[in-house]
């Protein structure tokens, strides 16, 4: 119990020394997060705003984006399967989460999501229109808040 507490508070204590100097430093159009793959991050980009059809992977503040202090700047990317994103897009599910300090708008933890193109035989933390499923077991894959979640066996009608 004492290591668990001593491992969040250090955890914690990090997190906040690494978006501190985020926020420090300047941002640039050429930044790019930790890539999820080679061919993801060249599909993506540094913006103001998440534009129709596109997800964002990672945040930073920046001083590009307003008239005065700090905004969010997203990098958007469009949709893809396998891709760790910070929303789930229209056509997509889920099959894991993490929480991570990557999709902050305004500071702390929040849920990112590997989303996955819905198909048959597919284990998902949700079941998306056109599917059904056909079994489900009790995981902590899915959880967006601590927890176990449901997740489902997809198939097709």
């Amino acid at each position: 119990m004492i290591r668990s507490k001593l491992r969040t508070l250090l955890l914690g204590g990090g997190s906040a020394a690494v978006m501190l100097a985020t926020a420090l430093a300047p941002a640039t159009a050429s930044a790019s997060p930790a890539a999820e793959s080679p061919a993801a991050a060249a599909a993506g980009f540094w913006s103001c705003t998440v534009p129709p059809g596109y997800t964002f992977t990672s945040t930073q503040n920046t001083l590009n984006c307003g008239d005065s202090g700090f905004r969010t700047y997203y990098f958007v990317q469009p949709p893809a399967d396998n891709l760790w994103a910070c929303t789930v897009s229209d056509g997509f599910t889920y099959s894991s989460t993490q929480n991570t300090l990557d999709c902050s708008t305004g500071g702390g933890f929040r849920t990112k999501y590997l989303l996955r193109t819905p198909k048959t035989g597919l284990w998902a933390c949700t079941v998306p229109s056109g599917f059904t499923y056909t079994g489900t077991q009790s995981t902590l894959d899915c959880s967006t808040s601590g927890g176990f979640r449901t997740k489902y066996l997809l198939r097709a009608f």
